[in-house]
């Protein structure tokens, strides 16, 4: 499975390269315009050949040599392969070799000094700016073709800001740390809790609706929150990565949430916390319909007796009442051992064993 860090596909960039190939990757104008474009966000490759006004066959020439040289690393979502720069402005700082980190911080150096390829770099972000806004149209384009099925649902219950504040409260007092938003959907969790964790994973498995979070955290660094496709039932992440697990509204969307809660438990961290944003048990059948909604909400019981079940000790539940449909937030810290079975261990349904 891949690491927080970098999918397979990054693995071998992060390697510690030969400084000769480091230095050679580095001998071409083109080259040194994508190390700068990369420094300022994740970008794809078709993105870049747009920014450079160069082919796509081209510019991906260019990318392997910076890949293989450790100055740049790959992460395939779907179909789409996004690139960001090793070692600057903190992107993937951690992972980089000293000669790569420090060649970060010379080409910033070249650009402040250089007229030429200043302008360069600037023409370059100008129409990355423009890729930008092509980004945001499209964000609101999708917004504005679901935008009525979206407002009937936030009618029934408690407005967004009341509802993001009660789970800021609940989270106080304990480490955020390293924190995975599971079904990040716009991001907008990933974006509420980027500056008080010390890194967020925005997780999704819409391709489209990750690339509405991509236009909605551009302006966050990669260094702070990374997206990554992926679905809730297999986690494509090694155990114990994450000190915070937040689902937000997005556990009704499984058949059995019992399954989505082990793969929590088993990327939480002894003495991690899990925050679970749902509604109560309701009977609004036609949301199934209409909104894909596989289970109508929880009750108390059901869910103390998910998170114990997946390893979690739980918290006094909180209630916001301010609509047709009550939110509720269940919090739960992590055990130091996974429980001894599971749900793929016994022939009892994933319902029936999630039942007292």
């Amino acid at each position: 499975m891949a690491s927080v860090t970098a999918s397979p596909l990054a693995a071998n960039a992060l390697a510690a390269a030969p400084v000769d190939a480091v230095f050679k990757a580095l001998a071409d104008p083109t080259r040194l315009r994508i190390a700068r474009l990369l420094a300022t966000m994740e970008l794809a490759v078709g993105e870049l050949a747009q920014a450079l006004g160069q082919s796509q066959p081209r510019v991906s020439r260019h990318v392997g040599i910076l890949c293989d040289a450790g100055l740049a690393e790959r992460r395939r979502e779907g179909s789409w392969v996004f690139l960001r720069g090793v070692g600057t402005n903190g992107s993937a700082a951690e992972d980089a070799s000293p000669v790569v980190a420090a060649l970060a911080r010379v080409l910033a150096i070249a650009e402040e000094t250089d007229p030429g390829f200043a302008r360069a770099c600037e023409e370059d972000r100008r129409k990355l700016a423009a890729i930008r806004a092509a980004r945001e149209e499209a964000a609101t384009q999708y917004f504005a073709r679901h935008a009525s099925d979206w407002d009937d649902l936030r009618a029934l219950h408690s407005s967004d800001g009341d509802v993001e504040a009660r789970l800021v409260a609940a989270l106080e007092g304990h480490e955020l740390g390293a924190l995975l938003d599971i079904g990040t959907g716009t991001g907008r969790i990933a974006e509420l809790f980027a500056g008080q964790a010390g890194r967020v994973v925005a997780l999704d498995k819409s391709l489209e609706m990750l690339r509405v979070a991509r236009a909605k955290l551009q302006h966050l660094p990669t260094s702070q929150v990374e997206l990554v496709q992926g679905n809730f039932t297999d986690l494509p992440f090694e155990a114990a990565a994450f000190d915070t697990v937040v689902l937000h509204q997005v556990l009704h969307f499984a058949p059995y949430p019992e399954q989505v809660l082990a793969e929590a438990a088993r990327v939480t961290r002894p003495q991690g916390q899990i925050a679970i944003v749902d509604f109560a048990a309701h009977d609004r059948e036609e949301l199934r319909s209409r909104h894909q909604h596989a289970r109508l909400g929880f009750s108390d019981r059901q869910m103390a007796s998910l998170l114990r079940a997946a390893g979690f000790t739980a918290r006094e539940p909180q209630a916001l009442e301010g609509g047709e449909l009550v939110v509720k937030i269940w919090i739960g810290q992590r055990k130091g051992a996974l429980p001894n079975h599971t749900a793929s261990q016994t022939s009892e349904t994933p319902l029936q064993k999630s039942l007292p």
